[in-house]
């Protein structure tokens, strides 16, 4: 039997949704499926799309095409990438093993920083504060006697 990954439309009128399906080739667009792999929601904004990519690659790797639109999809969802790299059609540099330590390096422990140095950054903004504060009142209070000697004359 000739499988397909394609899309199968639900939804009223004007208002589309999909669902992502498997499907015998010469069965209607909205026939009977065999196996339900997702759901295309394109009139969210971002659009929806969620597959399950295990099953997805299950299915391209015993042979089931998928049509444009699946294809794109399964892109998006990184499908079919990973069936590209099992196949050979895409190398990547490196091996498994290349992989440990960029795994190792994104769980970083972020430590706290000491209080000392928390106390510290505290009074420096805390200095910065008053001092801008002051400057302020000493501006408003010249701004003040300017304009009171100017109403004297």
């Amino acid at each position: 039997m000739a499988t397909k990954i394609r899309l199968t439309r639900l939804g009223k009128k004007k208002q589309p949704t999909y669902r992502v399906v498997v499907m015998d080739s010469r069965k209607p667009r909205d026939g009977k499926y065999i196996e339900q792999l997702g759901i295309y929601n394109p009139r969210q904004d971002p659009s929806l799309i969620k597959i399950d990519n295990e099953r997805a690659l299950h299915w391209l790797r015993t042979g089931a095409q998928p049509t444009e639109r699946a294809q794109k999809l399964l892109e998006i969802s990184g499908a079919w990438t990973l069936f590209k790299v099992e196949k050979g059609e895409i190398h990547t540099v490196g091996d498994d093993k290349a992989e440990e330590p960029v795994k190792a390096a994104t769980e970083v422990v972020v430590e706290e920083p000491p209080e000392e140095v928390i106390e510290e950054a505290v009074k420096v903004e805390a200095d910065a504060v008053v001092e801008e504060a002051t400057e302020e009142v000493i501006d408003d209070a010249a701004e003040e006697e300017a304009d009171d000697s100017s109403d004297e004359s």
